[in-house]
């Protein structure tokens, strides 16, 4: 894969972490808004359940949106789009800090996936093209930091912020962040990926050793995504404060886990870490089965939950990345709409244990799924399987 990109080949860091900032920005839009509904259904004189569908409005338009806009966008210089993107997503989130009524509340939050899903993708593309093959790892995982930071910090800055300046305020606080993301990515060094034919850049979609990574994406985060949507029933209260440290064990283990994921890819290999993690996922499921009598045994477990799933998502990008290089772009974004598939299967299933069995069984059913989960991703793992047949679409496509 040949890249333009500047001439000193030396990791740098820096844009690494004008990424992160951006990572960081939009992980705590979708991390804020869970602990603000019901403000924002009081506010705006919806229910509850209404307002809960402002999230699935987004996430419903990131999955969609996120692929077309790479494969529209292919022939973009990366800052050009990522600028873009930061913009369409503080655009949205201006509308949605002085939007007077629920729709226009609603529109911003489909403009602010639209500019999530430029973003996002892009900057895991241009982190993976800015390092060094035997880096690669690091660098992506860097760039995910951001992400996993917001998801310690999202929930806790979320209930403070809303009971001090209220929900509008949060949605201020976001805003800033992107404006000052938007501001630092034209200094980012010059990267355009290779130039792809569109019809090579839609032949992805028919890719099988791609499109098995984007099913063990959505496959391996179903069962952290079944368990961590239905903490207030895991932890066995209602309390603001027990939710919220609960939540922040499970931040703060995927802040631990992205922590060493980078190194675990660059000296173990993408599959190998993969693996670790969705057998781990299994593990720490099983220990929460008992463990959730116990409050304090709770949060040990679901800090191991966290750690675990967050050895899961930068190993799906390396993978992509290393399968598809000439269309890595396209490859990411449709990984993101498969980790909206994963987390919005795991809350449905979640919900349908629940209502079937009860909280306990959220632990049972999650181990069950992560252990099933860990052999088909063994089972199906394109690098297990030596195929020349349907090899990634070259540029001159």
């Amino acid at each position: 894969m040949t890249i333009r990109q500047p001439s000193n080949n030396k990791q740098q860091n820096w844009p690494l972490l004008v990424l992160a900032v951006g990572t960081f920005t939009l992980g705590m839009d979708s991390f804020v808004l869970s602990g603000l509904l019901p403000q924002i259904a009081r506010d705006l004189s919806v229910s509850l359940s209404a307002a809960g569908q402002l999230t699935t409005l987004f996430a419903v338009t990131y999955a969609i949106g996120s692929p077309v806009i790479a494969t529209l966008t292919g022939r973009w210089d990366r800052r050009i789009l990522l600028s873009s993107g930061l913009t369409v997503f503080l655009i949205g989130m201006l509308a949605q800090a002085i939007g007077p009524i629920f729709a226009v509340v609603a529109i911003g939050r489909v403009l602010a996936a639209l500019g999530a899903a430029a973003f996002q993708a892009n900057a895991y593309a241009m982190a993976g093209a800015l390092a060094a093959p035997e880096r690669r790892g690091r660098a992506l995982a860097t760039v995910t930091a951001g992400a996993s930071i917001a998801t310690v910090f999202g929930v806790p800055f979320g209930v403070v912020v809303g009971q001090a300046i209220g929900w509008r305020g949060a949605m201020w606080v976001i805003a800033g962040l992107a404006l000052l993301s938007a501001v630092l990515v034209p200094f980012l060094p010059n990267v355009h990926m290779p130039l792809t034919s569109m019809r090579a850049r839609l032949k992805v979609l028919a890719h099988r050793k791609v499109l098995a990574v984007l099913a063990s994406t959505a496959i391996v985060l179903i069962p952290f995504y079944l368990v961590i949507s239905y903490v207030p029933l895991v932890v066995g209260s209602s309390t603001g404060l027990a939710v919220v440290f609960a939540l922040v064990a499970a931040g703060v283990g995927q802040v631990i886990g992205n922590r060493l994921v980078g190194r675990f890819i660059d000296t173990r290999g993408a599959l190998p870490t993969l693996l670790i993690g969705s057998l781990g996922l299994t593990v720490a499921s099983a220990a929460l089965v008992a463990g959730q009598f116990w409050y304090p045994a709770t949060l040990v477990v679901l800090l191991a939950l966290g750690a675990f799933s967050g050895l899961t998502i930068t190993p799906q990008q390396h993978r992509l990345f290393t399968l598809a290089p000439d269309v890595a772009t396209i490859a990411l974004g449709l990984n993101g709409s498969a980790i909206y598939v994963g987390s919005g299967l795991g809350a449905a299933l979640g919900g349908v244990v629940v209502s079937v069995g009860g909280g306990f069984w959220l632990p049972v059913t999650a181990a069950i799924l992560a252990a099933a989960g860990t052999i088909i991703i063994r089972a199906t793992a394109p690098e297990c399987h030596h195929v020349t047949a349907n090899t990634p679409p070259s540029p001159e496509s």
